[in-house]
């Protein structure tokens, strides 16, 4: 396994957006996309030899994320992306971390399956087994400048 991404939950993804672009470097990546059954918008930032990041703003219906923006959001989970999700649930399993979601679609993977696991420290993680990013751009997004 190694690791994808880290995201980070904002109230606002343009100002999230904005703000990473202009303080720390980072280009968007992808479009915003609306992940349904996570009931999240999510965008992918990108930085020339540094990690992926992914903000997350709650969409309508998704009360516990939006509580936990509304007292300031911050470091949300780290993606680790495997060679199958299946096997890779299996081994972090029997290493003691505990199912949160199974696997489902994830929009912003191009509907390939994601799952969370909950481990030791309070970390939230997500699980993929690709690394392909819908709403892929061609060039810097407006919100960078």
């Amino acid at each position: 396994m190694i690791i994808d991404h880290i995201s980070f939950a904002v109230r606002n993804l343009e100002e999230g957006i904005s703000y990473w672009c202009k303080s720390f470097g980072y280009t968007q990546m992808t479009g915003i996309v609306v992940n349904s059954l996570q009931q999240v918008k999510v965008v992918f930032l990108s930085k020339e030899d540094s990690i992926t990041v992914k903000l997350i703003e709650p969409a309508e219906g998704n009360e516990s994320l939006r509580n936990y923006v509304n007292r300031g959001g911050g470091f949300h989970h780290i993606c680790f992306r495997c060679d199958d999700i299946i096997a890779g649930m299996s081994e972090l399993k029997s290493k003691g971390l505990l199912t949160l979601v199974p696997p489902q679609p994830g929009e912003a993977f191009n509907n390939h399956p994601i799952a969370f696991l909950f481990g030791k420290y309070g970390m939230n993680i997500e699980l993929i087994d690709t690394d392909e990013k819908a709403a892929l751009l061609n060039s810097e997004s407006e919100l960078c400048d």
